[in-house]
């Protein structure tokens, strides 16, 4: 678009307000505001984009939401933003909100254990849902919800995870050397969700024999090394727990994080952001399902069998899997690289139609 004011053929500036999950500790977390930032950068290069927490529909504030309304469009997501804890949005909040409102890649959590959701909780969410121009969900379980719940399908779109996209960076040589990545012993990276979940005691004593027997397998095996992939700081006290010898942490950037993750054999984790730049990276994850979202992904890159039950690891059911997905590693970095392109083509045209559609280019 011309400026007018200056005469000069420049395009105007775009301004984005992009509200998502606002915790820097959570890697998941930032790895999901990089992508979706680095994706809007590229489509739009003459943007600014301005951070809000989810927390601002939450709770209404006039000076907030002026800075949002001096924007020309809102981005929600991606990440979880429908869940318990950032729910009700305040209707009068998400009513204020006089620009073009569209969902990125976001998603629906419900732990196991979880109890069911007070209805102003899922009206909230139902009404942002309504009032946006667009939406794009992570996963199937994300559409299904909005169905359930009154959202008509021709709405609705489901265009991927945008973590997986994140671009990976290379660490410094003396790291990869530190972390033996050029070795040509198998790699098995591991992960725990220690992040809050407060089923995690229920199912403590379980979820940390399942991934002993995984390690202690890989190693007296086949000499392999074995990494913690970790994610939020509450790990740092449950990994050690598990005892693993000569266990080598992981703990960079989500960009480097990512880099690391491509030089697995193979992964077994929880957080739902272990398996999606693990995807992204080509390495498949193995996931021990704490939540519907752990599922929702499995089925969203058509891989259902990268799950495991909880109420499974006893019979060594984690143990076996990683055997076979091992043994089928190549498959799968095939399948993840068609996915890739897939879902880069998904995304890249919902973002380019928000822009249309708001008439800011």
């Amino acid at each position: 678009m011309k400026n007018k004011a200056s005469g000069k053929n420049k395009k105007k500036i775009i301004k984005i307000a992009h509200i998502h999950v606002w915790d820097k500790k959570n890697k998941g977390d930032r790895a999901i505001v990089l992508a979706v930032q680095e994706l809007l950068k590229k489509q739009i290069k003459n943007c600014e984009i301005e951070d809000f927490p989810v927390e601002v529909l939450k709770t209404y504030s006039a000076s907030n939401l002026n800075k949002i309304n001096s924007c020309d469009l809102v981005i929600v997501g991606g990440g979880g933003i429908f869940y318990s804890y950032f729910l009700p949005f305040d209707i009068k909040a998400i009513k204020a909100i006089l620009i073009p409102i569209f969902l990125f890649g976001l998603g629906y959590i419900k732990e196991v254990g979880a109890k069911k959701w007070p209805e102003a909780n899922i009206s909230s969410v139902v009404f942002l849902a309504k009032q946006a121009q667009k939406i794009g969900v992570r996963d199937i379980n994300t559409k299904r919800f909005l169905q359930a719940n009154g959202i008509r399908e021709s709405k609705l779109e489901v265009i991927g995870d945008p973590a997986l996209l994140l671009t990976e960076k290379k660490p410094n040589e003396e790291l990869l050397n530190k972390l033996k990545l050029k070795n040509k012993k198998i790699r098995l990276g591991l992960n725990l969700n220690y992040s809050g979940w407060l089923g995690f005691g229920l199912w403590r004593d379980d979820i940390l024999l399942a991934y002993k027997e995984v390690a202690a397998y890989w190693q007296d095996n086949f000499k392999a090394e074995i990494y913690y992939l970790k994610h939020h700081p509450g790990e740092e006290k449950i990994y050690k727990k598990l005892g693993i010898k000569n266990i080598k942490k992981v703990d960079l950037p989500p960009c480097e994080q990512k880099y690391v993750y491509g030089k697995m054999d193979l992964i077994v984790g929880m957080m739902l952001h272990v398996g999606v730049l693990s995807v992204g990276a080509l390495t498949p994850e193995i996931s021990v399902a704490y939540d519907i979202r752990n599922y929702g992904f499995a089925e969203y890159i058509k891989h259902k069998e990268l799950v495991v039950d909880l109420d499974k690891l006893k019979s060594k059911e984690l143990l076996k899997k990683t055997k076979i997905v091992y043994s089928k590693k190549n498959y799968y970095q095939k399948e993840f690289k068609k996915l890739k392109v897939e879902i880069k083509k998904q995304e890249i045209k919902f973002l380019q139609a928000a822009i249309k559609s708001v008439a800011v280019l």
